[in-house]
């Protein structure tokens, strides 16, 4: 691939005989050595694009040294020699305390870390890679042993090795430098908004009757689904001797699917996109139904049973490979496929084929004009461009729970935003149902809910099979995730086209924050929504859940009951196994669908929710795609002049023409609305227990609404009485202390007499949930 993007501007560009370092951007360094003097200026598996505009710099050259210097770095460079820390340096210019600002060419830098190939028998944490971004402020990432794209996107050898760096400097610019990133990478792809919603995933030999039966208990059950994940056992496995394994294949198992295009029809009528488990190491063999084409096309020599070997360079195979074997079964109904690729990095092409599978399976099907998506493992810096990451096989266990979180969050750190995890976990463990049960909360705020299991009889996910309370709880999480689609699409987009990830570090919004660094568990969930999943067990004083979060600045809303924590504060919280701590900011928007049950995965929601907050004025625009056209909805909250518009700006006939919208008004005293321009007010309630004031409207996509309102003011008394009796009634301590508890709260005590006694207690883990009741009251 040599296009004009790949070619940056000649005057960003300093050469000599075998070095030469191209501006890629102000804050992005390319350096260059090669002994030949041979460059590339093909597309690498890093990089894309290296023309990213003019670049303002000093130069200062003698005949032995070189300098480059722009407002953010310093490059000393001995001309001709081979990059060593002895002759390359850089200079940053950012002081952050207690952080060195020179790097010597070579030197490990201890970034704030990016993500791994796979979670295949962790059980528990694992060492992730580096990435661009630290609290240094500078990183690099080493394109050397890349391998390169023709002009015809095919994957090539690089055929003149030779020393190719990328520098970072963006200081703790966090958005910034993602965002030049994905300039320099590729833009993650568009997801299809199906893969936003909830994945049914077992390893489990289904038959075509069990299959659709299961389908129709999830819908008499009240779950959504979007997609449909079918393991390795919807072909033959159970194969002669000599072929070898049975994980690979590529033949309908009649047995159970007697006509396969029949069951993925119907999987289709019933609303859900569809995807095949492949195992592709061991090709094509003689015992395949394709096989008498593949050899044909192959030139095998069928009476020896020659197999058609796996190799994705060969592009004789590649094409058999699609046009043979995959294509036919996309015919039938397959929407994407599930590449479940084991055998490490290594060819003999010194190609990793895990990188070989995602590219040209990805490109295949966007250049049929399919919705282009894959379900495979991370490859390493570039991989982004190939969504969606299947992370391995989890063990179950809450070491496996409380990793997930940190590598979600932190692999944005190199671009990595779309991870699918086994939630509920693969294999191994034993049935705890409050650790299934949190990973289902954690699940419906990670990027892709993909429910899974291994063939374990005993293991499978399906919230019939556990007590009545986790079962109902599941429920509410697994329509909560579907209600949560129009937030999650608008993040897609933005991602696609802005470099706005759904999933950051809560570091990105409060760099120079030391408290937004410590809690790894932490994460925002789009702009509005702070995220920390329960990942440990529950205590035996509190019955409870708890971890410890850091809440910045500002005022924040727990969503489920309107409770405001006072920010800038390090607290542990405690929530039962049915809560799970997701808090809005102060001013936050946040789009829900009203009836998630029956939206189907594709379609625009009739019923719109939107939860809104006190404290500031904000905006969110809503984005919705259909058959190629988008409407944009613009919410606008103006917190000072008290109004509220909802507008639609480009294609609004792709949403409904009457769309019914209910406006929440959280965490406030009772709110009083009227309506400017004359749409009529459906319905309006308040709850006391909630401090919500909710009001119902039917607008006309092609009109705009605005309201006014008053008194939607942040409650400042706080009432705990509830919640303070449902955590003694349930805590594992003396009724005598109960009582004495109670009343202590319910005196006009001062705050320091409560909480000395509150301090006073043995129990540590009541103290520190009654304390965090105590800080809700006074925030």
């Amino acid at each position: 691939m040599t296009n004009e993007k790949l070619m940056p501007l000649k005057d960003n560009i300093i050469q000599g005989s075998r070095y030469r370092f191209t501006l890629i951007t102000d804050k992005l360094l390319r350096m260059e050595y090669s002994e030949t003097g041979l460059f590339e200026d093909r597309a690498t598996q890093l990089v894309m694009n290296r023309q990213l505009g003019e670049v303002t710099f000093e130069l200062k050259e003698t005949n032995g040294t070189l300098e480059i210097i722009t407002d953010t770095f310093h490059l000393f460079y001995v001309k001709n020699e081979a990059f060593s820390p002895k002759n390359l340096h850089i200079d940053v210019r950012y002081n952050y305390s207690n952080y060195t600002n020179r790097w010597y060419y070579g030197q490990k830098i201890n970034t704030l870390k990016g993500s791994l190939r796979t979670l295949d028998r962790v059980d528990g944490a694992a060492e992730l890679e580096e990435s661009i971004m630290g609290k240094f402020g500078y990183a690099a990432l080493d394109d050397s042993d890349s391998f390169v794209f023709d002009d015809d996107k095919a994957i090539k050898v690089k055929d003149n090795p030779h020393t190719d760096v990328y520098f970072f400097s963006y200081g703790r610019n966090y958005f910034e430098a993602l965002n030049d990133f994905y300039r320099l990478s590729g833009f993650p792809p568009l997801l299809p908004r199906y893969a936003l919603g909830n994945w049914w995933s077992r390893y489990w030999k289904y038959s075509e009757t069990s299959y659709l039966n299961l389908i129709d208990k999830f819908k008499d059950e009240n779950i959504p689904l979007a997609v449909s994940v079918i393991d390795m056992d919807w072909h033959l496995t159970d194969i002669p001797y000599k072929y070898g394994s049975g994980r690979t294949g590529y033949t309908w198992n009649k047995q159970y699917y007697p006509d396969p295009k029949r069951f993925l029809g119907k999987l289709h009528d019933k609303g859900l996109a569809t995807t095949l488990n492949v195992h592709p190491a061991d090709g094509i063999r003689a015992f395949e139904s394709q096989y008498t084409k593949v050899a044909e096309r192959l030139n095998l020599k069928t009476e020896l049973e020659e197999p058609a070997k796996f190799d994705l360079m060969d592009e004789n195979f590649r094409d058999v490979y699609f046009e043979e074997v995959h294509h036919p079964i996309e015919e039938e109904g397959i929407d994407f496929w599930w590449i479940d690729w084991q055998q490490g990095e290594y060819s003999a092409s010194d190609i990793d084929p895990l990188w070989l599978l995602n590219h040209y399976h990805y490109q295949d099907l966007e250049e049929r004009g399919k919705d282009a998506l894959i379900l495979s493992r991370y490859a390493g810096p570039g991989s982004h461009r190939y969504p969606v990451g299947f992370s391995g096989d989890s063990v179950i266990s809450w070491k496996s729970l409380n990793f997930q979180p940190y590598l979600t969050a932190t692999s944005t750190n190199i671009g990595y935003t779309w991870w699918s995890h086994d939630i509920g976990g693969h294999y191994k463990g034993y049935k705890d149902e409050e650790l299934v049960q949190r990973w289902f909360q954690f699940g419906v705020f990670s990027p892709i809910n993909r429910l899974h299991s291994s063939n374990s009889a005993f293991s499978s996910k399906e919230p019939w099979n556990y007590s009545p309370s986790v079962k109902a709880n599941m429920i509410k999480f697994l329509q909560m995730r579907h209600a949560l689609i129009p937030y999650i699409y608008t993040y897609n987009v933005l991602n696609n086209e802005e470099g706005t990830p759904l999933i950051r570090p809560a570091y990105y919004h409060y760099p120079l924050e030391d408290h937004s660094y410590d809690v790894k568990n932490e994460y925002f969930f789009g702009s509005e929504l702070l995220v920390l999943p329960i990942t440990s067990k529950k205590d035996d004083e509190t019955l409870y859940g708890s971890d410890i979060i850091y809440l910045p600045k500002g005022d924040w809303f727990d969503i489920f009951n309107n409770f405001r924590y006072k920010g800038e504060a390090n607290l542990r919280i405690y929530r039962e196994p049915d809560e799970m701590p997701v808090f809005a900011k102060e001013g936050s928007i946040i789009p829900l669908d009203a009836n998630p049950t029956s939206t189907t995965s594709t379609s625009l929601p009739d019923s719109l929710d939107w939860l809104i907050y006190p404290g500031e004025t904000n905006c969110f625009h809503l984005i919705e795609d259909h058959e190629g056209s988008r409407a944009t909805t613009e919410f606008n909250l103006d917190y000072e002049v008290e109004t509220i518009s909802i507008k639609v700006t480009g294609a609004s006939s792709v949403i409904p023409e009457k769309r019914q919208h209910t406006i929440h008004f959280n965490a406030s005293e009772k709110v009083s609305v009227s309506v400017v321009n004359g749409v009529e007010i459906v319905d309006e309630s308040y709850s006391e227990s909630l401090k919500r004031t909710s009001v119902t409207l039917t607008v006309n996509h092609s009109e705009e609404l605005t309201l006014s309102f008053s008194q939607f003011k942040i409650v400042k008394k706080q009432n705990i009485n509830d919640e303070l009796f449902k955590r003694l009634n349930t805590a594992q301590i003396g009724y005598f202390l109960k009582d004495d508890l109670y009343t202590e709260f319910n005196k006009e005590l001062t705050d320091f007499s409560l909480l000395s006694t509150i301090n006073e207690l043995k129990e540590e883990h009541v103290s520190q949930s009654l304390f965090e009741l105590l800080y809700i009251k006074n925030s």
